[in-house]
Order: C-alpha cells, then sequence, then structure tokens
C-alpha cells in the first residue's frame, strides 16, 4: 500500500501536534516549575556564602601577615594615645581641627548670638566711635537720610577729596535717596 502524502496533512478541524500540548482556551498548561527558581536563588545564595567566607578569610590571612612582618618600633619612639577615640572629657584636649560634639545645640547657640548681634546696640571699636546698632534702626535710618550719592564720572577718593575741601560755614549738601536720584533723572530725559 502506497500512502498518500496528502493524508498524513491534517484537515483544518483536526488538532496539530503542538496543539496538542496546549490547552483549546488559548494557553500553555505547562509552566516553569517553581522548583528550578529555587534551585538557582539557593545556589545563588550559597555562591554569596563561599565568597563571603573566601573575602573573609583572605583579609584576615593579610592583616595577620602585615602584624607579623612588621618592622620593630625605634626604642626612641613613644607611643602616642589613639586620637581617634574621643570622649567628652577629652574633648578640649583634642588637637584642633575638632569635628562638632553636638551639631545642633552649637548650630543653634550660633543663630542666637548671630540674631542677638542684630538685635542689639555694641561697640565695634570705642577708640574710633564706631558702634554697632540693631538692624531694624539702620533700616530706619537709611530711609530716613538715604544713601550717600557720588557724582557721575568722579571716583570715591575725589568725591571725598571734595567733600573735604568745601568751605565749613556752608550750608550741609542734602543727600539724594537712589529713588529721587531716578525721578530726577526720567524727568530730564535722560
Amino acid at each position: 500500500m502506497s500512502e498518500n502524502p496528502m493524508t498524513n496533512h491534517p484537515t483544518p478541524n483536526q488538532p496539530t501536534p503542538h496543539e496538542n500540548m496546549t490547552n483549546h482556551d488559548g494557553f500553555e498548561q505547562e509552566d516553569l516549575s517553581s522548583r528550578s527558581a529555587l534551585y538557582f536563588l539557593a545556589g545563588l545564595v550559597l555562591v554569596c556564602v563561599v565568597v563571603y567566607l573566601i573575602v573573609f578569610g583572605m583579609y584576615r590571612f593579610l592583616d595577620s601577615y602585615a602584624t607579623a612582618h612588621q618592622p620593630p618600633m625605634s626604642p626612641m619612639v613613644t607611643p602616642e594615645a589613639d586620637t581617634r577615640a574621643v570622649t567628652p572629657e577629652n574633648a578640649e584636649t583634642f588637637p584642633q581641627p575638632r569635628l562638632e560634639e553636638n551639631e545642633r545645640t552649637q548650630f543653634r547657640s550660633f543663630i542666637e548670638d548671630q540674631d542677638r548681634k542684630l538685635a542689639t546696640y555694641d561697640w565695634v571699636d570705642k577708640d574710633r566711635g564706631t558702634v554697632r546698632i540693631p538692624i531694624d534702626r539702620a533700616m530706619e535710618l537709611i530711609v530716613q537720610r538715604g544713601l550717600p550719592v557720588h557724582p557721575e564720572g568722579a571716583s570715591p577718593a575725589q568725591s571725598s577729596a571734595a567733600k573735604n575741601s568745601a568751605p565749613k560755614d556752608s550750608a550741609p549738601v542734602k543727600k539724594q535717596t537712589p529713588k529721587a536720584a531716578k525721578t530726577k533723572a526720567a524727568a530730564s530725559g535722560k
């Protein structure tokens, strides 16, 4: 009997061998087994432990080798105390630069000191008559008196020389505030 090659091909309604492995709902029934994933994770943990033990042993060996082959200390050298361990008792004797002992309280005290300086009167240089005034009062004085204005094209040295050479009996020149100088310049068309 001769077989017809056309009879070996499946008909449209006949399932193919590949379709025999799948469900007719459209997904495969066989999945990756969870056992193989667990074996992989266990092997990964085992490899990590082995690598850790090898590195730990290598460092222990190198540390003991370095200690054993350390050259002897000269009898003229006195061993110094370990400066890495600082206790609150010896914080003042610790060499400079010292690290902060308590960052929050030290920073808070610094800020409070700066705020106190900004809000109080005090001498900066008593011999020259220089004082520090509160910042609020300084801002009020600048609003009242204005900032000094130098003539255009003159250097600060020339303007101070002109001020010193001015006659003493003349009326003082009123200093313009920057706002007033701008409005005058705008009115003149500059």
